[in-house]
């Protein structure tokens, strides 16, 4: 599997050693040099984060009321424009022009930093993301390594958002959210490494340039060699554990608001809210993102150009997430703590070495 994998570099959608999107510009602008590296990863960084932004207006604001009211037989936002698209605006409107409030005895450097952290470490983590052919920032050769670095970096941001507020449920939010990101995230690594095993690189452009190749090919149809299909036990534990990871029921733990009013955020409104609310639904991009690529083939798909299709199985792993918010309960975090290390660590464990002995034997 090893050896096929590298073998088909040449021919995936996303090619090992492949131009990058500021190899892409640089050609595009007719420059050269580092200053010509540094100007277009400035520019492409912003196209980036702009199609992200725009993902989010549309997907956090909009979309997820018309997900939750399809679920729960509502009617959800219909009214300011067409089909409601106008409550983005709205919505934008009406929290940015709300007053800031500081609460009394917060420690300002740490609070007002804790949200830009959330945000920084979401973004950070898409400029090795291959999204088609060419459209990524940067293809270093640990990618995998560098995009959980990244991801991870949020866990700092919770918990100076949690202690920084003066408040007790604030607090409570943070030190729930270090716990169950303790918990989660050494599965979802683990469970990460049993694809790097098949794929035989950390290399983000090489793990779905190993998925290129047909599985099994019944007639004129084929099944691609998409991890998802070659280890769907990991394929499960990775969208289980990646659920906690951006706090989606049952693991919305941290903010849980019928128990601690709404966890790390409780103290912040107006633009730290909107920074707060930001960072999480990029985070949930990025798990679909990592998902997209390691799973399901990055941009690979028929007919419709790669992006097209990068997006597709990034937007199905958000309406998974939102689907999940509107039908599971909630846990208690004993029993997510539970979950965590006595149930998926241990499963984790079990792929890791399945996967290693599989591979090692078919090698």
């Amino acid at each position: 599997m090893v050896q096929s994998g590298n073998a088909t570099n040449a021919t995936a959608g996303t090619t090992a050693g492949g131009p990058t999107l500021t190899e892409t510009i640089n050609g595009l602008l007719g420059i050269s040099g580092p200053g010509a590296d540094f100007l277009s990863g400035v520019i492409g960084g912003g196209l980036i984060v702009t199609f992200l932004l725009t993902l989010v207006a549309v997907s956090g604001i909009w979309g997820k009321r018309k997900i939750t009211a399809a679920f729960t037989d509502r009617i959800a936002v219909n009214r300011v424009g067409p089909f409601g698209l106008l409550i983005i605006v709205a919505d934008a409107v009406r929290l940015l022009s709300k007053e800031l409030i500081i609460p009394e005895g917060v420690d300002r450097p740490a609070w007002d930093i804790a949200p830009i952290v959330m945000v920084f470490s979401a973004l950070a983590g898409f400029a090795v993301i291959p999204m088609g052919s060419g459209i990524h920032l940067a293809d270093p050769e640990a990618g995998l390594v560098y995009v959980f670095a990244t991801a991870s970096i949020a866990s700092v941001g919770l918990v100076m958002a949690g202690y920084s507020s003066n408040n007790k449920y604030a607090l409570l939010g943070g030190l729930r959210a270090v716990a169950q990101n303790l918990a989660y995230e050494i599965p979802l690594i683990l469970t990460a490494a049993s694809v790097v095993i098949f794929a035989g690189s950390l290399r983000m452009s090489e793990i779905v340039a190993a998925q290129a190749e047909p599985l099994i090919a019944l007639g004129p149809v084929a099944i691609p060699a998409w991890y998802a299909f070659v280890n769907p036990f990991a394929f499960i534990l990775f969208m289980a554990a990646n659920l906690a990871e951006v706090g989606r029921n049952p693991f919305d733990i941290p903010e849980a608001p019928t128990e601690i009013v709404a966890g790390w955020q409780t103290e912040y409104s107006s633009v730290y809210f909107v920074l707060g609310y930001l960072s999480e639904f990029l985070h949930i991009f990025l798990g679909g993102a990592i998902i997209a690529t390691i799973f399901l083939g990055g941009p690979a798909g028929p007919v419709l150009p790669g992006f097209l299709w990068f997006v597709i199985k990034m937007m199905a792993v958000f309406l998974f997430t939102q689907w999940m918010r509107s039908a599971i309960p909630r846990v208690r975090i004993d029993q997510l703590i539970e979950i965590g290390w006595k149930g998926m660590l241990v499963l984790s464990f079990a792929n890791l070495i399945l996967t290693a002995v599989i591979v090692g034997v078919i090698a």
